[in-house]
């Protein structure tokens, strides 16, 4: 996952936990879903900002040990999903590594197209099997549900107030949900 001062650490650590991510699971680690965030503007060595450590922590998950890391190319390349939080990251992250381009969506914009895929279409297997199978699927209703991204973008709360941090957990939760609902059904 990748932004710019948006609320990705809470995208991590929630997916990371409704996934059901193994935290010493690594990259090369084809059977586990890993769920790590970088980026594209990131203050390095930063932790969650308070306001939203406080709603992620008040759901039950920890940001302990959360440290932004900057987006890189090869970030990108190990990626099988890179998620934003805005469709200006995505440009941005497409730009960096135009590869990435069909397996490249704004968190909002892969709940939304994974709310059209029947959780019977992806593969019995591992969480993380069913995951990768989720992308293509996912992206090939792009087209048939072209104009509906109106929703695709989290607020950035940075710098704002505790209600707007608020609003962006609001935005995000149901849509990290909807991800883990379709891949664990």
């Amino acid at each position: 996952m990748h932004g710019e001062h948006l609320p990705l650490p809470a995208v991590e650590r929630l997916l990371a936990a409704e996934l059901g991510a193994d935290p010493l699971a690594t990259a090369g680690d084809r059977s586990e879903v890993v769920v790590a965030s970088a980026g594209v503007g990131a203050v390095v060595g930063a932790p969650v900002p308070p306001q939203m450590a406080a709603l992620v922590e008040g759901v039950g998950v920890s940001v302990d040990g959360f440290a932004a890391r900057q987006l890189t190319e090869a970030i990108l390349r190990e990626s099988d999903l890179v998620l934003a939080l805005t469709k200006a990251h995505r440009s941005k992250i497409v730009a960096l590594h135009p590869g990435v381009v069909r397996r490249t969506f704004t968190l909002r914009e892969l709940a939304r197209l994974a709310s059209g895929v029947d959780p019977a279409d992806l593969p019995a297997g591992t969480t993380a099997d069913r995951l990768r199978a989720l992308i293509p699927l996912a992206a090939a209703q792009r087209g048939l549900q072209a104009g509906a991204t109106a929703d695709d973008d989290v607020v950035d709360p940075w710098g704002r107030s505790d209600e707007v941090f608020a609003q962006s957990f609001d935005e995000l939760r149901p849509a990290v949900a909807t991800i883990a609902r379709v891949v664990r059904s």
